[in-house]
């Protein structure tokens, strides 16, 4: 009689400094707990997902779901809302999780910090594991860096001025490929990264976290539609039964940054009731989203220059007023997107105009009902707490808006008619030269980029190719009459490169080979971290099989 294998997690990857006190082996075991139960489910929630962008590229519509309308027309369902340090999110703060990072965030004067594993983190192993560690030693008031020029960095900041910590785990359709889970019938893939990531870090500092006033809070990226957010919640809850926790102490705010999302709001607020704190406008991925799910759906779907893509085009502003309609009818918060703008110390002149511009941003923001926003960096914080300070005094939030008066339909959220289609030749070569330089920052273990007085991550290089694959493929004349084609980028990709200024050790030929991959092959990767993360940053070693330890 056969026996099935026993369930395990792996180590695939050299151990690096510490490592250990994150990788335990009552650590591992709960990370393998958490992908006997959701590993399967997982991979049902990621077919659903190509399934239905092929329905949306063979011409389906997408629209309002009318077997949950019973769940959008019930007034009385409302979600947990706020855990403690989550009532007031009028400025988060939002960056990486590197030591310097970490203490200037906390450091910073936000309300809140979404410290992020994510789009603003390249996945090394170093950075993966580095990261949980930064947040346990921050988490303990014991975190202190210096930097290789010997400038020391500790956190001053008191801990009632201190950020509430809000984590961003990697999304669903992401892999931990230096961890490696074994199931039942010895098969052994690599890891889920959310649930390595949001595992990792629930395990050593739930119970902390909780402690010191504040909680597990989390931002849930990438969520396509409400079943992805069933399954997020039953992770919250085994988890709180795991680590002997109440039912509800988790929260999470859920990113609305693609197009399906958009469509579910309050069922996805729904599933999460218990643990939902909230949902935030991710703008830029949200505009990738609409590109990637349309790229074939002809021309009436293709969209300008990226920098023509603003907030207040209608169907951005369709998104946004349902989104604070929707949290505010639940009790949720409405928090904004990112000003990616960048202050330059070296020149005022960039700075008084970036200023400018993040308080137009945040001014429309706060009055539109949002209960916060997002900046990249510190000094943007006073100019975006002036702005909602403005329209909230005293209050912690304008819960108490429910915007009454918005009336949005399914047909508003991808009207892109009425905007100006302009491409030009301007707006192909900064798509090639941003996406280059961020994926060559990307590749060097830098997700958040200062490029062109901008703080770049992930979703930039994500919009910047799918345009230029976009237009590649629909046959797009710029406005100075230069048809983009597969030879033209690449003529601007040799022109780009040949205008940098290289080293040695940079990793531009390999963010060309990426870029060439993603942006100029005949099939479109849904997200180009996959792939250039298969190729170049996993690094494996032999295999070490911890013991099943119960947890």
């Amino acid at each position: 009689m056969s026996h099935p294998t026993p369930t395990s997690t792996t180590v695939h990857a050299e151990q690096g400094e510490r490592f250990d006190e994150i990788l335990t082996p009552e650590a591992l075991a709960f990370l393998t707990r958490l992908h006997d139960q959701f590993a399967g489910r997982r991979q049902e929630r990621l077919a659903d997902r190509m399934a239905r962008r092929k329905h949306i590229e063979n011409g389906r519509d997408l629209r309002f779901l009318p077997e949950t309308a019973h769940i959008r027309e019930n007034t009385e369902w409302r979600v947990a809302g706020a855990g403690p340090g989550l009532e007031d999110r009028r400025v988060e703060i939002t960056g990486p999780t590197d030591p310097k990072m970490t203490i200037n965030a906390l450091n910073s004067g936000a309300k809140a910090w979404l410290a992020d594993l994510e789009d603003a983190t390249s996945p090394t192993w170093a950075n993966v594991i580095g990261g949980q560690l930064s947040l346990h030693d921050a988490i303990r008031d014991r975190l202190e860096f210096t930097s290789p020029e010997g400038k020391h960095y500790t956190v001053t900041a008191s801990p009632d001025e201190r950020p509430t910590i809000i984590m961003r785990p990697r999304g669903w359709h992401l892999t931990e490929k230096h961890l490696g889970y074994t199931d039942r019938a010895g098969y052994t893939r690599a890891a889920s990264a959310s649930l390595v990531d949001f595992g990792l870090y629930a395990f050593h500092n739930a119970t902390a976290l909780i402690e010191s006033g504040r909680g597990p809070y989390f931002y849930l990226p990438k969520i396509e539609n409400h079943l992805e957010a069933r399954l997020w919640d039953d992770v919250f809850t085994f988890t709180e039964n795991a680590l002997h926790i109440p039912h509800g102490t988790i929260r999470a705010t859920v990113l609305i940054e693609t197009i399906p999302a958009a469509y579910e709001m309050d069922e996805i607020l729904y599933e999460l009731r218990d643990h939902a704190a909230g949902l935030n406008a991710g703008r830029w991925d949200y505009i990738f989203s609409i590109i990637k799910n349309f790229r074939d759906r002809g021309r009436g779907f293709v969209l300008p220059d990226r920098a023509q893509i603003t907030m207040t085009v209608p169907f951005m502003r369709a998104y946004t007023e349902l989104l604070v309609q929707t949290c505010h009818k639940r009790g949720a918060h409405a928090i904004g997107g990112m000003s990616a703008f960048i202050p330059n110390r070296r020149d005022p002149e960039a700075t008084e105009r970036a200023l400018a511009k993040v308080s137009d941003d945040k001014r429309r923001e706060a009055g539109d009902g949002f209960d916060g926003t997002w900046v990249a960096h510190p000094d943007l914080i006073p100019t975006a707490r002036a702005e909602f300070d403005a329209v909230l005094s005293d209050r912690p939030n304008q819960l108490e808006r429910t915007r009454p008066e918005v009336s949005v339909t399914a047909a508003q959220l991808v009207d892109l008619s009425g905007i100006d289609r302009t491409v030009t030749d301007a707006g192909v070569r900064s798509n090639v030269s941003v996406a280059l330089r961020y994926l060559e920052s990307w590749l060097r273990g830098t997700g958040a980029a200062a490029i062109d007085g901008l703080m770049e991550d992930a979703a930039t290089a994500e919009i910047s190719r799918s345009q230029l694959w976009q237009w590649i493929h629909q046959g797009v004349v710029t406005a100075e009459g230069t048809r983009v084609t597969r030879a033209h980028v690449e003529s601007e990709l040799h022109e780009v490169l040949r205008s940098l200024d290289r080293s040695l050790d940079d990793r531009f030929d390999d963010a060309e080979n990426i870029l060439r991959m993603v942006a100029l092959e005949e099939d479109f990767p849904t997200f180009l971290t996959i792939p250039a993360y298969a190729h170049y940053l996993v690094d494996t070693a032999p295999a070490r099989t911890r013991e099943p330890v119960a947890a």
